[in-house]
């Protein structure tokens, strides 16, 4: 409400005839107005033959003064804004360097098929680093986030010794491998306080299958007489089958597959893990494994789409749990050498116990 709606001013446009002189109403001779904002100078009284000269030049400072409208209610009106036209709509982006993981993607994967075809004992060699760097990572946020304590120095030498055991003795040696390490871990961690004992032993059990355990079955795959065949069409059909995921989801996806687990993964983007990985499985069975069938190949690639999305929600879980991101920051663009695994650990027995099924253990 402004003052014009209180009615007009006494008198046509003046507020009285001060002592000095009449002067014009506005903002800057209200006589309330002007005690809030600026007080009046207090001067002496002057003869009656400078008094005029001294009044003119009050009014015109005071003139010079007033640069705003005559009268408080006549604001002026501010030019009315063109709307502006809508933001155009985003593009999709994906939530990481696109860049830094192609570059380590191809990095990792010319390292791989480089050992793989040169000298079987370099790649087990591979597998040996990346399990212990798994390990390590796991039980690093394990420690930071909830306090367990679970003993890296066994699970390390076991965790090798386990791999090195499937490839040179098969599958009775990664057994034997693997009791061998829980028990060392139950023993490592009686040397310290008894508190939590049972916590901390049951992560270290638990770290045992999920890393070293699971990988030994790519060791087992590698001593076949087409081993590195086998290695190579298991890390095909994982690498494809989340390629296909990621390139319908990002593309298509809409209707969240798990979104209190993993709010990234869609429906849509599990078909397209599935075609992928199909259409992969019937090729690679076809082409590189002996005695291999594209039918076979098929059944492969949705057992392989199936457990590689299986493990990734895993891996998720546990992130959830501890309340982070990623396992680690090794790899640009990945995160750590686990973010990287989480797929691959639980495929591995999969596909091993598929080509024994399909062709035989070689």
């Amino acid at each position: 409400m402004n003052d014009s709606s209180w009615g007009a001013p006494q008198g046509a446009g003046y507020r009285g005839a001060p002592e000095m002189g009449a002067a014009p109403a506005g903002p800057a001779h209200d006589v309330h107005g002007a005690q809030q904002t600026r007080p009046m100078p207090i001067v002496p009284d002057l003869p009656d033959e400078g008094r005029d000269t001294d009044d003119r030049a009050d009014r015109n400072r005071d003139a010079a003064h007033v640069s705003g409208p005559l009268f408080r209610d006549e604001m002026p009106q501010e030019p009315m804004s063109t709307p502006s036209p809508p933001p155009p709509p985003q593009k999709k982006r994906a939530g990481r360097d696109l860049r830094a993981a192609i570059g380590v993607g191809v990095g990792l994967g010319a390292v791989v098929i480089g050992s793989l075809f040169v000298v079987k004992a370099v790649f087990v060699g591979v597998v040996v680093v990346a399990v212990v760097v798994g390990l390590w990572e796991l039980t690093s946020r394990l420690k930071e986030r909830k306090g367990i304590d679970a003993p890296l120095v066994p699970l390390a030498v076991g965790g090798a010794a386990m791999v090195v055991a499937g490839y040179v003795r098969g599958a009775e040696g990664a057994w034997t491998a693997m009791a061998l390490t829980a028990l060392a871990v139950l023993v490592w961690r009686m040397t310290q306080p008894p508190a939590d004992y049972l916590r901390d032993v049951t992560a270290g059990v638990f770290a045992v299958f999920y890393v070293p355990f699971l990988a030994t079955f790519v060791s087992m795959m590698l001593t076949a007489d087409d081993g590195a065949w086998r290695v190579l069409t298991f890390l095909l059909l994982t690498v494809v089958s989340d390629t296909g995921a990621y390139a319908v989801g990002w593309r298509f996806g809409t209707h969240k597959l798990a979104p209190r687990i993993s709010p990234g993964k869609t429906r849509e983007g599990l078909v397209g893990a599935v075609a992928f990985a199909m259409v992969a499985g019937a090729l690679c069975m076809q082409f590189l494994i002996d005695d291999g069938s594209w039918w076979q190949g098929l059944l492969m690639g949705l057992a392989v789409a199936a457990s590689a999305t299986l493990g990734d929600l895993g891996e998720s879980m546990i992130k959830r749990d501890l309340g982070i991101k990623d396992m680690g920051t090794l790899l640009p663009g990945h995160g750590g050498i686990m973010d990287r695994l989480d797929s691959l650990l639980p495929t591995a027995p999969i596909v091993w116990i598929l080509l024994v099924v399909f062709v035989g253990a070689g």
